[in-house]
C-alpha cells in the first residue's frame, strides 16, 4: 500500500489526538486519583472513537483504523483507570 500525503496528513492528526491522552493516563496511574476526570467525557469520547473504527473499515482507511484503534485501546484504559481508582478514593 502505497501512502500519499492524504493518508501521512491523517495518520499524524491521528497520533496527535490518539496521544492527547496518555499524559493523563500517566497522571492517574501515579496519582491513583481520578475525582477531577469526567467519565461522562470518557465514554461520549470511546463511542466515537469506536464509530471512527467502524467508519475507517467501511473506507478501507488504514489511518483512521490505525489510529483511532490506537485510541480506543489508551481511551479504555483511561476509563478501566476512572472505575478502579473512583471506588478506592
Amino acid at each position: 500500500m502505497e501512502f500519499g500525503w492524504e493518508q501521512i496528513l491523517g495518520l499524524v492528526a491521528g497520533i496527535c489526538t490518539t496521544i492527547a491522552v496518555i499524559p493523563q493516563i500517566i497522571k492517574s496511574w501515579k496519582t491513583k486519583k481520578v475525582k477531577d476526570v469526567s467519565p461522562f467525557m470518557f465514554t461520549i469520547l470511546l463511542i466515537g472513537v469506536f464509530l471512527w473504527v467502524v467508519y475507517g473499515i467501511t473506507q478501507n482507511d488504514l489511518p483512521i483504523i490505525a489510529t483511532n484503534g490506537v485510541s480506543l485501546g489508551l481511551n479504555s484504559f483511561m476509563m478501566y483507570l476512572m472505575l478502579k481508582y473512583r471506588t478506592k478514593n
